[in-house]
């Protein structure tokens, strides 16, 4: 089996491998269903949040905006929520995409609420007035210390009442938490024990006896208990939040772009193959079939990566399918240059890759460079839309470099060896 041969059976598994990855459109291959399509054209809820640094020093500010958004994340993928975009947006703003989330307020509540929970004692002033003060006890160092929230293990979860059916949330304390709170309880009996969340009281029960490591929450809703359960197994925000902007992305929308968007790729491809054909002949047939390749593998490669398709990213790959024709059209010149001179079919063909190989480096390597600065540019300030851009137009322009000097280079070389390879005229050049 000559060398050519063997590189063509392998671009066919190579193609057949992206088409299984592809086909049936919504399949399921290497945990990957379908496209992952951003908010654009799926529509969802989007948020920016800003962080209160004004009590940090530059360095504590540096980690408390990181730390805001670990926490999100850990919110957000226990809420359940597919392929969310997270971002960090200049010094203070943190930029969230969910995907599918209709409900705004209910994401607004999961990611923006600080989840300071605390216990609170019913205090009797002077004036005769009572009040909700934070309840305090003394730790295993020896210093007072107030019960929160930060003493529980991150194991809260929604229980029911056998005998109500009525939702609670169960909790439980480290071994730091089971001593505050054992010595709260016990100077409480009989007493209500308020439970503050961001300093909105959740529930008061009364203390019927000695509590060390384990209490529930009651009088709390289905969906506010499962919502807090996930705040506090992430843990609380380090620092306060406020929301500079929401808005709702309507799914409607989204397909009506996609949908013009795949029909716009569909008839620019229709026009660059018949434009191949037509002004190469047997060469543009080729590199077409080398497009056709080309689609297969990048598109496998967007699945299963997997990158996230926004409008932008759409527009990239389809500049993509023209930078990769434009590659073929730099060899086929050449070629052509090379035939004039007198050189055989095959000599011409050799020279015409080999001689435009410097032009296709140079333009994709400064392609490459322009990607890196503008998915650097979008990371930094949080404009997925250009990191889509950047990261699906380098990834396309990658896999052209491979199509034009492979695959194409192996179907003429193959062509060479049948009776149509000793014809100028299939290669549109007059002898």
């Amino acid at each position: 089996m000559s060398w050519n041969t063997r590189v063509l059976l392998g671009i066919i598994l190579l193609t057949a491998f992206a088409l299984w990855v592809l086909l049936p459109p919504q399949s399921t291959r290497f945990g990957r269903q379908g496209m992952r399509l951003g908010l654009d054209l799926k529509g969802g809820t989007h948020i920016v949040l800003e962080a209160d640094l004004s009590k940090l020093t530059p360095d504590e500010a540096k980690g408390a905006v990181e730390g805001v958004k670990r926490v999100i994340e850990r919110r957000i993928n226990t809420y359940g929520v597919t392929e969310p975009v997270i971002q960090r947006q200049g010094a203070n703003r943190i930029s969230i995409q969910l995907p599918g989330v209709k409900d705004v307020k209910e994401a607004v509540r999961l990611v923006g609420e600080t989840a300071q929970l605390d216990f609170r004692e019913m205090v009797v002033k002077e004036d005769g007035s009572a009040d909700w003060v934070v309840a305090k006890a003394i730790g295993s160092d020896g210093q007072e210390k107030e019960l929160t929230g930060r003493y529980f293990r991150p194991n809260a979860h929604v229980v029911f009442d056998p005998q109500t059916g009525q939702p609670r949330l169960a909790f439980e304390f480290n071994s730091e938490g089971a001593k505050l709170f054992k010595q709260v309880t016990e100077r409480n009996v009989g007493k209500p024990l308020g439970i503050f969340l961001d300093n909105q009281l959740l529930t008061a029960p009364t203390v019927k006896s000695v509590i060390e490591n384990q209490g529930v929450i009651e009088n709390i809703g289905l969906e506010e208990a499962r919502l807090l359960a996930i705040q506090l197994n992430a843990g609380a925000l380090p620092v306060p939040v406020s929301i500079v902007q929401q808005e709702d992305v309507d799914a409607t929308l989204g397909a009506d772009s996609l949908r013009k968007s795949l029909l716009a790729g569909e008839i620019g491809l229709g026009i660059v193959f018949l434009f191949m054909v037509l002004y190469y002949r047997l060469p543009g047939f080729l590199a077409s079939c080398a497009l056709l390749v080309y689609t297969a593998l990048v598109l496998s490669i967007f699945k299963l990566i997997p990158v996230t398709l926004t409008l932008a990213g759409i527009a990239a790959f389809i500049l993509s399918i023209g930078m990769a024709v434009d590659a073929n059209i730099l060899i086929f010149e050449r070629m052509k240059e090379e035939a004039r001179r007198g050189k055989t079919l095959r000599a011409s063909i050799e020279a015409g890759f080999s001689r435009a190989w410097t032009a296709i480096r140079d333009s994709n390597v400064s392609t490459f460079i322009t990607c890196a600065i503008l998915y650097w540019f979008g990371r930094q300030f949080g404009a997925s839309l250009v990191m889509g851009f950047a990261l699906t137009l380098g990834i396309g322009v990658a896999v052209s470099m491979f199509s034009a000097l492979m695959v194409t280079r192996t179907f003429l070389r193959l062509v060479l060896a049948t009776s149509a390879g000793r014809r100028w005229w299939l290669f549109a050049v007059e002898r």
